[in-house]
């Protein structure tokens, strides 16, 4: 008997950016460098004294791991090898990745479809005539069905006639106390929106579509605001305020706000669009659009679901993991003085498979994948438009270094490891490269991540209202810690 995986097993839960079934669980201390803002909190030496209260931290909040074997438990909803427990059912994609025969995992080619059509149907068309997919996408993920050419033009109509802000929205939400993270600015706008909405509270179909819709036209806007508002606060950098342009597709408005000469290419902004499709959706099991699930089941507002969806794509082991991608591949150019030898470049992908490298955990990012064995049709697609953009410039060389990595991770793994896996390259292997030739910066990698994937979100919120009917209530197991006999205050 066969049965292929369902869309629930979606991956970028947990390492997306390098995934291996072996480090299911990340134990690494995070030490996130943060590049500008406020000091680190420190604590008075009498306050400490005290108030001990983070001195048993560690301890108190520890779990053995044994507990979880005995008891089964599949922590973080993951099975052993990784794949995700099924929890729900979704129409709105299929991630495929391998097939199961008898039992046993058989490596397959990736494949991902949105309501049934394949993404490389989708985005195939990469002609001059054709030029922006994402309203396309977005409307078949929110609909259920492609657009006609007159209902893409209302869609993208009702889209673009969204984006104007509240009056004094941009001065008192975001640029007033700015953060120096673009992701808290949009999860706090969310929430702010909601007081501008005299409906917010209503539930019915009507009401969420159109809160997705201006959802999806203000976030861009909000995000480049965002973007030069933390420029000006922490750099000494210019507050560049451009308007938008009424008739621009989201690819288009995105470029001209950021650009501070308002200009750009087709083939850029075809590039961004592609982006935009390419993170747009990607299974009910992610973490983010989980998020989105859990929140709506309990028949909370829009705002709230889609503001928790975007701390959660925040975590550095969600949205945040094309920029460890990028780190590492920094490192290798900096390292490696040869990028077309082959044996140079492979050298030093042992020593970071060997944890002698880069942040010495042994994962070479934008390598593996949760569910994609054989391809990543999303690393595919962006692989074959970025070629298309690098060739002829100055970007040219380091896309070669890239398809090197690629080609040779795999090598190197089974050599220093001596285990032989299904691997592939997943999409970050190529995203922050393309952004990169495309002069975007790094702090709007994952902002603009969550403009995509609010499309997703909104799909899955509107499928977990009309299907889910019951709050999601996973159970927790005791450790089985024994009764502790109480005692009076003045005995303790």
């Amino acid at each position: 008997m066969t049965r292929v995986n369902d869309a629930a097993n979606s991956g970028e839960v947990g390492r997306p950016a390098a995934y291996d079934a072996a480090l299911d669980v990340d134990s690494r201390p995070y030490t996130v460098p943060v590049p500008f803002g406020p000091e680190p909190l420190t604590v008075a030496e009498e306050e400490k004294r005290k108030v001990s209260l983070f001195d048993s931290f560690d301890e108190v909040n520890s779990i053995e791991p044994e507990h979880y074997a005995r008891f089964d438990v599949k922590r973080g909803l993951r099975n052993s090898d990784g794949t995700g427990v099924i929890v729900g059912m979704t129409n709105i994609s299929d991630v495929h990745g391998y097939r199961v025969e008898d039992g046993k995992k058989i490596a397959d080619e990736g494949h991902l479809r949105l309501r049934g059509y394949d993404l490389y149907d989708l985005l195939g068309d990469d002609s001059p005539e054709r030029r922006f997919a994402f309203e396309e996408v977005a409307y078949l993920l929110l609909v259920g069905s492609l657009p006609t050419e007159s209902q893409l033009a209302q869609f993208v109509e009702v889209i673009d006639s969204q984006r104007e802000l509240p009056d004094g929205f941009t001065a008192s939400i975001i640029m007033h106390d700015v953060p120096p993270d673009i992701m808290n600015v949009l999860a706090r706008s969310v929430l702010q929106l909601y007081t501008y909405d005299r409906f917010a509270e209503d539930r019915s179909p009507k009401h969420e579509v159109h809160t997705a819709l201006s959802l999806m036209s203000r976030l861009p806007r909000i995000m480049v605001l965002t973007y030069y508002a933390i420029q000006s606060r922490f750099h000494h950098g210019s507050m560049i305020m451009h308007r938008f342009v009424p008739g621009q597709s989201t690819a288009e408005t995105i470029l001209s706000m950021l650009r501070p000469d308002r200009q750009f290419t087709p083939e850029e902004a075809r590039m961004l669009d592609i982006m935009l499709c390419l993170h747009t959706e990607h299974g009910g099991g992610n973490n983010s659009t989980f998020t989105t699930r859990v929140l709506s089941s309990s028949d909370t507002d829009p705002y709230s679901a889609y503001s928790a969806a975007i701390g959660s794509l925040k975590g550095h082991r969600h949205g945040g993991a094309n920029r460890q991608v990028l780190g590492m591949q920094q490192e290798i150019k900096d390292n490696v003085a040869n990028w077309e030898n082959d044996d140079e470049v492979a050298a030093y992908l042992a020593r970071i498979v060997n944890k002698q490298a880069y942040d010495k955990t042994g994962l070479v990012y934008g390598m593996g994948h949760a569910v994609y064995t054989l391809s990543d049709p999303r690393a595919v697609i962006l692989k074959r438009f970025a070629a298309k953009l690098a060739v002829g410039t100055e970007f040219e060389r380091e896309f070669n270094l890239l398809q090197s990595i690629e080609r040779l991770a795999p090598q190197v793994i089974e050599q220093e490891k001596g285990t032989k896996k299904d691997m592939c390259a997943n999409v970050d292997m190529y995203s922050g490269f393309v952004y990169t030739m495309m002069g975007i910066p790094e702090e709007l990698f994952t902002p603009l991540f969550a403009c995509a994937r609010t499309a997703g979100w909104a799909a899955h919120r509107f499928e977990e209202i009309g299907s889910g009917k019951r709050i999601i209530r996973p159970a927790y197991k005791t450790t089985g810690t024994p009764h502790q006999p109480y005692a009076p205050i003045e005995e303790r």
